[in-house]
């Protein structure tokens, strides 16, 4: 079977040379039954490959198994993959087969695997060298013959650094190794996507197909599509449902693409914006951040308003001079120079009209972390998996803080 025969059998579309020798490596792994580690960005259709790689094998007609480990609780996982006893643990009624167990004689694919915890890799590095495993509750070893491709979208070198992955469980995934390009990386295929999105959602909605004008088409090829094929599946049914002029121009095509990242440019940006929130720590140190620079740009505002002697200060902007002038934290200067004395109204307070009540915002961390989950659930309408992705933390860690401030959503 060649190159375009398979792409066709798994709807792969895409000319690009990254794309096409990661489909070959899969088909060259396919007969042995190495691991594979598959790695790229959210998005990029990881999902395609370890189906390719079970298809093309000598255990095609075993059971395939994909698990994510991203969205099953800690508690839980190891009975997940392993299976448990009866009376093992609260809630296991009877004796429960793992995925391990199930896949036997066949393939088992293991998404976002950075998301395993470490007890949990311990279990599974035993699996990959001995092919034996032990059920939560029991002490009797069970043999399986399972083949396993693992994909995540983490960087796993900088996991071992930070000592959230193994090692040694690394090196035993990435015998073959499989790098997915990001769209952004394959910009011949990105109008390939968008005919090939939009005649499928023409043929679903009864309705035609869009089309892109050559400056929507630019515009396209040019976005640098944090979210991948994913983010790009997603607005070209947006457009498709909600325009009713078939032909797209860049004007409407830009309506649908966040202004941030709307150009293939480089971006300046620090390790940690690289690697996400990888834990609720991070969130609130992001509201701090944010805080910080609300309050600077608090004080630019002010000694503006200082500079300008010939604007007229309000009610209003005089209060706020003062609260900040009684603040022992507040420093004007500029340029090491002392701030120059500015004239405050006197305030009559019994001449104050169309005033509001200001109800002082909770700076508490863990009031603002619940904000945030439930807004971010709000958006998704309380699909876990997507929030987590907008918080940049696990789903995993998701569901615990869930349970732990008890959010309804």
């Amino acid at each position: 079977m060649d190159l375009q025969d398979i792409k066709q059998r798994f709807e792969i579309i895409g000319n690009s040379p990254g794309l096409n020798r990661a489909i070959e490596v899969a088909v060259q792994v396919a007969p042995t039954d190495l691991s594979v580690l598959i790695t790229g960005e959210s998005g990029t259709g990881k999902e395609v490959f370890p189906q390719i790689i079970h298809q093309f094998s000598s255990r095609k007609h075993g059971n395939y198994i994909a698990v994510n480990c991203g969205a099953i609780p800690e508690g839980t996982i190891d009975s997940e993959l392993f299976g448990h006893e009866k009376g093992s643990f609260t809630g296991a009624l009877s004796d429960r087969k793992g995925y391990f167990q199930e896949a036997d004689g066949g393939t088992i694919f293991l998404d976002e695997i950075g998301e395993l915890p470490l007890s949990t890799q311990v279990r599974l590095l035993r699996v990959l060298e001995t092919g034996e495993f032990i059920r939560v509750g029991s002490s009797k070893v069970i043999k399986t013959d399972v083949r396993v491709i693992a994909a995540t979208n983490v960087n796993l070198p900088t996991a071992i650094e930070e000592g959230k992955f193994r090692e040694d469980l690394y090196y035993r995934l990435n015998t073959v190794p499989i790098t997915i390009l990001p769209l952004r990386q394959r910009p011949e295929d990105i109008h390939l996507l968008f005919r090939k999105f939009a005649r499928d959602f023409a043929e679903k909605y009864r309705m035609p197909s869009v089309r892109l004008n050559d400056e929507a088409r630019v515009l396209l090829e040019n976005y640098r599509w944090p979210g991948n094929v994913r983010q790009l599946k997603n607005i070209t049914e947006q457009i498709s449902i909600i325009e009713q002029n078939r032909e797209i121009t860049g004007d409407v095509l830009q309506r649908y693409l966040p202004s941030l990242t709307s150009k293939n440019l480089p971006a300046v940006f620090s390790k940690t914006e690289e690697k996400g929130f990888s834990n609720e720590r991070e969130i609130l140190y992001k509201i701090l951040f944010d805080m910080k620079k609300d309050m600077n740009d608090l004080k630019k505002l002010v000694f503006d308003i200082m500079e300008n002697k010939e604007a007229p200060i309000s009610h209003d902007q005089a209060q706020i001079i003062r609260n900040l002038y009684d603040s022992e934290d507040i420093n004007f200067s500029q340029n090491d120079h002392q701030p120059k004395p500015v004239h405050i109204p006197h305030i009559d307070k019994n001449n104050i009209q169309d005033t509001e009540e200001v109800i002082e915002e909770s700076l508490s961390l863990e009031d603002k972390e619940i904000e945030l989950i439930k807004k971010a659930l709000e958006k998704h309408n309380g699909k876990r998996k997507y929030a987590a992705e907008e918080l940049g933390i696990s789903e995993r860690t998701l569901y615990r803080k869930i349970k732990e401030h008890n959010i309804k959503g």
